[in-house]
C-alpha cells in the first residue's frame, strides 16, 4: 500500500514558546521563595530590576491562579497560536513591556502585579481577530472573547483593582484591570499594524 502524500499526512507542531512560557511559571510556582524576586515590583522597577517586567508575568499568587493562566495560554497556543507562530512569540515578547509600562505610568497605586492573565487576553484578542472569517458560524473564539469582556467589565465596575473569579493566596493582591486594559489597547495596535503590513505586502 503506497504511504500518503507528504501534504496529507497529519504534522503535530507544537506551541514551543508557549510551552516554554507555561513550564517557567510552573518552575516559579514550584518554587515560591522566588516570587519576590521576580514579581512586577513599582519600587523595584524604580531601581533599575527591569528584568520584572517579563518575569512578572510568570509569577502567580497561588495554584488556582496559575493553573487557570498557565491552563489558558496552552489552550491559546495548542489552537490559535500554532496557526499564527509569528504573532503569537512577538506577542508574548512586546506585550509585557507594554502591560508594565501602563501599570508603571498610569497606575501608580497598582504596587505589584503578577500573572498571564493580560498576556492571555491581548493575545486571545490579536489571533481570534487574525483567525475569524466573519462567518455568523465561526462562533467559538468570539464567544471565549465575549465571556472575557464580561470578567473585564465586572472588574470596572468594582472599581478597577477588584472583583475577578480567582482566589489570590496573598490578600492584598487585586486585579488589575489597567493590564487587562493595556493588552487590549497592544491586540488593537498589533491588529491594526499587521493588517496595514500584510495588505501593502500583497500590493507589491
Amino acid at each position: 500500500m503506497d504511504s500518503p502524500p507528504p501534504q496529507a499526512r497529519f504534522r503535530f507542531r507544537a506551541p514551543w514558546f508557549f510551552c516554554a512560557v507555561a513550564a517557567a511559571a510552573l518552575v516559579v510556582q514550584l518554587r515560591p521563595e522566588w516570587r519576590e524576586a521576580l514579581v512586577y515590583d513599582r519600587t523595584a522597577l524604580a531601581h533599575g530590576e527591569w528584568w520584572r517586567i517579563w518575569t512578572g508575568q510568570i509569577v502567580h499568587f497561588g495554584w488556582p491562579h496559575f493553573v487557570a493562566d498557565g491552563g489558558l495560554l496552552l489552550i491559546v497556543g495548542f489552537t490559535l497560536g500554532r496557526e499564527f507562530p509569528r504573532d503569537s512569540w512577538v506577542g508574548l515578547l512586546l506585550m509585557p513591556p507594554a502591560i508594565c509600562g501602563v501599570l508603571y505610568w498610569l497606575d501608580p497605586t497598582m504596587a505589584r502585579y503578577a500573572g498571564l492573565s493580560a498576556v492571555n487576553l491581548g493575545l486571545l484578542l490579536l489571533l481570534a481577530a487574525r483567525s475569524w472569517r466573519g462567518d455568523w458560524r465561526d462562533w467559538f473564539w468570539p464567544a471565549i472573547v465575549v465571556i472575557y469582556a464580561v470578567e473585564l467589565g465586572y472588574e470596572i465596575w468594582k472599581g478597577g483593582h477588584g472583583g475577578g473569579f480567582i482566589e489570590f493566596d496573598d490578600p492584598g493582591v487585586k486585579v488589575a484591570t489597567s493590564a487587562h486594559l493595556a493588552a487590549v489597547g497592544y491586540a488593537l495596535v498589533a491588529w491594526g499594524v499587521g493588517a496595514w503590513w500584510r495588505k501593502h505586502a500583497l500590493q507589491k
